[in-house]
């Protein structure tokens, strides 16, 4: 029988939004020149677009447009935030230019309680500034506007409708849908996204762009991907206002190793990212979560022996994320938690007999009698123990690949 074919799957734009609302969150203000670093290292890893800024909001944010602007490559999107104002749009055409890689956002407003607590507006007068923001933006010599519905996950259909219609009237390329507080489960805004994506003509774009509030940011993404969304606004690390926004390392893992599932792929450089994070938490001194998907410091640890057993004979067996694909490394950790396995597995590194009585001292050393909750890379452990036993008999540089971090053919196809 002749083997079945995957059907193609659709590539997903990732939206870069670290620069702007991963920004604005309280502790993560950036300066212009470390703005031109982090949108060079987005570049770099493969955002489709990145967004650089706001420029309405401050003369620092509209110098830090500009900067980013002139240092991307002219092939790469880079995209301004404005609301349906057009003192916005003039300030973000004048920070970005009228460049063919310069997408202007317009925000509109798309619920009810918004227009009547935060706008004090009619529906009417938010589908008018829509249309009068958009059109706008082209007699400036825009040739990409976005235009993104705030607070879509709490909005009416019929608000929705009338200013999305403006919008494609307007000429916009993209529709985004906003689930501002994150109130949003997964069915309720893949729905939402199906029937969105349902007003739009195929060559209009439908992005997702998600907060974290209910920690469902990366689910209700990919309910969006499923409904027919073909772009994630998303930041590193998930930085962006209260709890953040979809985290870009996550969904560009996911669709990494769940693609065939989702029918969807992205352009994103797995590898680069944790070095871009590491940059991204140094300029706004942001320490990494231990618990953390894909950056977290024990993303990739781990000190219990029983999982400590079936990586040193597998990897595996309890790892489904390859480490080496984000430039990460395993870790294994000799600590209060630790088997006796991986001390059978160090002395067999250093050409030794792990005999019974041995492992036991070390078991007693380095687990029962630790009196408190540290402890010790693997490598430091086997050095310890090649000083005290003499030259290891595997000596080359950090021996096994399970404790040292060399990955292996097998590894790289995960």
């Amino acid at each position: 029988m002749a083997r079945q074919e995957s059907p193609p799957q659709r590539r997903i734009s990732i939206f870069d939004a670290t620069l702007r609302d991963g920004e604005q969150a309280p502790g993560n203000a950036m300066t212009t020149e470390q703005k031109k670093v982090l949108a060079l290292r987005a570049e770099a890893y493969g955002a489709d677009t990145i967004e650089a800024g706001f420029p309405g909001s401050s003369p620092e944010d509209f110098a830090a447009t500009r900067l980013v602007a002139e240092s991307l490559a002219p092939t790469t999107r880079f995209a301004t935030f404005n609301r349906a104002s057009r003192e916005d749009v003039r300030l973000s055409m004048e920070a970005g230019g009228a460049r063919p890689n310069h997408q202007v956002q317009i925000c509109g407003t798309g619920s009810d309680l918004h227009l009547r607590y935060k706008r004090g507006i009619s529906r009417r007068e938010a589908v008018r500034e829509t249309g009068d923001a958009i059109r706008y933006a082209h007699s400036l010599g825009a040739q990409d506007v976005s235009f993104g519905v705030e607070d879509a996950s709490r909005g009416e259909k019929d608000l929705i409708e009338a200013l999305v219609t403006e919008a494609l009237a307007a000429g916009v390329s993209t529709v985004i849908l906003a689930d501002t507080t994150g109130c949003a489960t997964p069915q309720e805004y893949g729905d939402l996204c199906a029937m969105v994506r349902s007003w739009l003509p195929d060559d209009i774009t439908l992005a997702t762009h998600c907060h974290d509030d209910l920690g469902l940011s990366l689910a209700n993404a990919l309910a969006g991907v499923q409904a027919g969304a073909n772009e994630v606004q998303a930041t590193l690390a998930g930085i962006g206002e209260r709890a953040g926004n979809t985290p870009l390392e996550e969904i560009a893992a996911t669709l990494a190793y769940k693609g065939e599932q989702f029918g969807a792929t992205t352009g994103i450089r797995l590898d680069r990212l944790y070095g871009a994070f590491q940059e991204l938490a140094a300029v706004i001194s942001m320490p990494a979560p231990r618990n953390k998907a894909i950056f977290g410091d024990n993303a990739f640890a781990t000190e219990a022996g029983i999982h400590q057993d079936g990586i040193l004979k597998n990897p595996a067996t309890y790892e489904f994320i390859n480490p080496y694909r984000f430039a990460r490394q395993r870790s294994l950790l000799v600590g209060r938690h630790s088997g006796r396995a991986v001390f059978r597995h160090v002395l067999q590194q250093l050409g030794m007999e792990p005999d019974d009585a041995l492992v036991e001292r070390l078991y007693t050393e380095y687990v029962t009698e630790r009196p408190d909750g540290r402890c010790d890379e693997l490598d430091v452990v086997r050095d310890r123990l090649a000083a005290e036993f003499g030259p290891p008999g595997d000596d080359r540089p950090g021996g096994d690949h399970a404790s040292a971090g060399t990955p292996t053919g097998e590894e790289n196809r995960g």
